[in-house]
């Protein structure tokens, strides 16, 4: 005749599935498993959760929780057993776990030592508790998968949005000169002038000579400012904001504002 231990391994053994794995399906640790398909039912605990362990494995593994608690009677284990006393269904009722409820993985909670007649209470789950004890991942140490990925994507994200200021700071100043950045050939004595000045600030204007392709000036432009240029031929002016600037030519002190850009200005 098999003893309980050898019923238990050869069920779990037909199932295919680990120590590991019936640990974690059934919430009870793996070493109490262990013991428990060793015949070693002394695992310091009190007997109301050694029973109610021993009958939950058994109903995981599809055998009779009342014929393995009965065997484990026979065998002259247990309180009741040893007080001739008969075992107490009410708590068991409490700690069965249906076939059903087995295979989905879950199991019934045990009752407080402390008050086994208080039925319906929350049993919080904790590993200092042996009712409610899950295994952990080799090492000591596990981690949510979910928790994982939301922290990725928390940090993809960070990273995008720091390169995108990064990039939108370097499109709005990177092709702007400073005060001390700027290029400007100045009117010389004999030269046709032409002033141009600013009504609003200006970020960058630029203005080449028309056919030489020599860049006159480029720079910023702060309201109120003007800067005279040589107009001895054609020119481009080119401004992000043309209706910020306006031209006088030959210091008649008539100016026209801009309306497009790039502006193409005839040679005198």
């Amino acid at each position: 005749m098999q003893t309980i231990g050898e019923r238990l391994e050869e069920a779990r053994k037909r199932k295919g599935i680990s120590i590991r794995e019936a640990a974690e399906a059934t919430k009870i640790r793996g070493d109490y498993l262990h013991k428990y398909e060793n015949n070693q039912f002394d695992i310091k605990l009190p007997e109301i959760y050694v029973r109610g362990f021993l009958r939950t494995y058994a109903i995981y593994l599809k055998l009779s929780g009342e014929k393995i608690i009965n065997d484990y009677h026979a065998l002259g284990l247990g309180d009741a057993a040893k007080n001739g006393r008969s075992l107490n269904r009410e708590v068991y009722g409490r700690m069965d776990i249906s076939v059903a409820t087995a295979k989905a993985g879950t199991v019934a909670e045990a009752p407080s030592p402390a008050s086994p007649s208080h039925t319906g209470a929350d049993v919080v789950p904790s590993d200092k508790n042996p009712a409610t004890f899950r295994p952990r991942a080799p090492g000591g140490f596990s981690l949510d998968p979910n928790l994982i990925l939301k922290a990725g994507a928390l940090l993809c994200g960070a990273i995008i949005l720091v390169l995108l200021l990064i990039w939108g700071i370097g499109a709005l100043t990177g092709d702007r000169p400073s005060a001390d950045d700027v290029t400007w050939v100045k009117a010389q004595p004999g030269d046709h002038v032409l002033n141009l000045a600013a009504i609003t600030s200006v970020p960058l204007v630029t203005v080449t000579e028309k056919p030489t392709g020599t860049v006159l000036y480029r720079g910023p432009l702060k309201a109120g400012e003007s800067r005279p240029l040589p107009y001895n031929q054609g020119m481009t002016i080119v401004c992000e904001t043309p209706q910020s600037l306006q031209v006088e030519v030959g210091g008649n002190g008539k100016f026209w504002r801009l309306a497009n850009s790039p502006t193409e200005i005839k040679a005198p």
